[in-house]
């Protein structure tokens, strides 16, 4: 069977069926915010929102496309001029492969809120992705992926984590450790 890209199947979707994701870690600052509006004002909608459909509540959960979303919802102009409907390519992957996609949109193009970007990491392991998975699947390096999970301060997101040994204990001998609790003149202080 030949691929064909979601984006040759765009259909117009009216607002009210369109419902945003609950993970998404990107922010639109108000100066981009306002571009965006002038945007879609002067051009129209260029670029469909992608949606994810839930058959059992008649929704299409948003992807990629959240502030384009948000522009219909808060500017009566836009919404009247496009009659509450908006572009939507629809692609149908489970919420681990929504969430990947997702963070493959945001950072080609933008930032991360780094709290959501964390809480994101610590969802994926939760479903038992890999770090392997999730570096490969979002674009992130070890190193990245080690500094968000400190973020959540969750420990079961390290059981996979080698750490090195910085410093070892000094062992002594039972005779010795003894002395040292006791108070004995003769035990060595510590360097």
């Amino acid at each position: 069977m030949e691929y064909k890209s979601p984006v040759y199947n765009v259909i117009s979707v009216p607002i009210e069926k369109i419902k945003p994701n609950t993970y998404n870690p990107n922010s639109v600052a108000p100066p981009e915010m306002r571009l965006l509006y002038e945007s879609i004002k002067e051009d129209g909608y260029t670029m469909p929102i992608v949606c994810y459909y839930a058959k059992s509540t008649d929704e299409y959960i948003i992807v990629d496309g959240f502030h384009r979303y948000r522009i219909m919802l808060d500017y009566p102009d836009i919404r009247e001029r496009e009659q509450g409907m908006l572009p939507v390519s629809v692609i149908d992957k489970p919420i681990d492969h929504r969430m990947a996609s997702t963070i493959r949109h945001n950072r080609a193009r933008g930032s991360h809120n780094v709290d959501l970007m964390s809480n994101i990491i610590k969802e994926l392991h939760e479903i038992g992705r890999s770090d392997a998975w999730i570096s490969k699947h979002l674009g992130m390096d070890k190193d990245e992926i080690l500094r968000l999970k400190q973020i959540t301060g969750m420990a079961s997101l390290f059981q996979d984590v080698k750490f090195g040994q910085a410093w070892k204990p000094i062992e002594e001998p039972e005779d010795e450790a003894a002395a040292s609790l006791d108070g004995d003149e003769g035990a060595e202080e510590p360097i």
